[in-house]
């Protein structure tokens, strides 16, 4: 069973030659893992599995799968070491095979992603996404097995979804990149993937200045936003510099009652930001 459902998802009509089903999971890593254990505790998230030889938590709620990566001498280490807390890779699901996928991929530009894998938080093939993050290609899900075979269940079968605070599935994934690199990553994921523009904004606060193409695969539930800013001074450029690169800045989940899942937070202790008045 696909564990990221089609609710609230806009249908599209462009040809899906990959075979783009879903997000995965999003890889995480930080010089200082016990944050993101403790983070994603306050957010209702549940460790339901620990990888058998490598220091990889699973956590889960709903159908999001979040990944803490604290393997030593990892590319998600080296990744933690450049950038500090981040995301440092993700997966998408893909009813084609993935090596069918890889190779498609590579034809169409992609590089694949070889450095320290055996330090990888799945068996699953692997190219470059923005900022050198890692883009797990994942063919075993649902009815055809599962990409966490090499993991120890820490829960029960009929418990492996805990509910949480009640998000759902992974929404989207906002990438902020450096200005004039905009084209280039739009390319980059309709070239391989059939991605499309589905909305823009160009965006002018008081606090900053945007323009974001919003990227969504044809199956209408891997979208990707990218962020450029029109600004030096803008939120987008302070993320480039406090980040020191390219790379996922927001992660949105859903949830099918935003009001009872930010009260639950804010009763675990998570703080939200204050909403500008513009």
């Amino acid at each position: 069973m696909n564990a990221q459902p089609h609710t609230g998802m806009h249908p599209t009509t462009f040809a899906n030659p990959m075979g783009v089903d879903g997000f995965e999971f999003v890889e995480f890593a930080a010089p200082d893992p016990k944050l993101l254990h403790d983070l994603f505790r306050r957010l209702g998230f549940t460790a339901v599995a620990k990888h058998r030889s490598k220091a990889i938590t699973l956590y889960r709620q709903g159908g999001c799968n979040l990944l803490v990566n604290e393997q030593p001498d990892s590319f998600a280490a080296d990744f933690a070491k450049k950038h500090g807390p981040c995301a440092c890779g993700f997966a998408i699901r893909f009813s084609r095979p993935a090596p069918e996928v890889l190779k498609a991929t590579l034809a169409n530009g992609a590089k694949e992603i070889t450095h320290k894998a055996a330090t990888r938080a799945i068996d699953a093939p692997v190219i470059e996404g923005i900022g050198g993050c890692m883009l797990y290609l994942v063919d075993r899900y649902g009815a055809k097995g599962s990409v966490f075979d090499d993991y120890e269940w820490l829960m029960p079968q009929g418990q492996r979804h805990p509910k949480g605070f009640g998000l759902t599935f992974i929404d989207h994934l906002t990438h902020n990149l450096y200005f004039g690199e905009m084209a280039k990553w739009a390319g980059y994921y309709e070239r391989l993937f059939n991605f499309r523009e589905i909305r823009y904004f160009d965006i002018k606060g008081a606090k900053t200045g945007l323009v974001s193409k919003a990227m969504t695969a044809p199956d209408g539930m891997v979208r990707i936003p990218l962020n450029e800013s029109s600004d030096p001074k803008s939120q987008i450029n302070e993320y480039l510099d406090e980040y020191k690169g390219e790379g996922i800045q927001h992660i949105a989940l859903f949830t099918d009652n935003i009001y009872d899942t930010v009260e639950a937070m804010r009763k675990a202790g998570v703080e939200f930001l204050d909403t500008p008045d513009t």
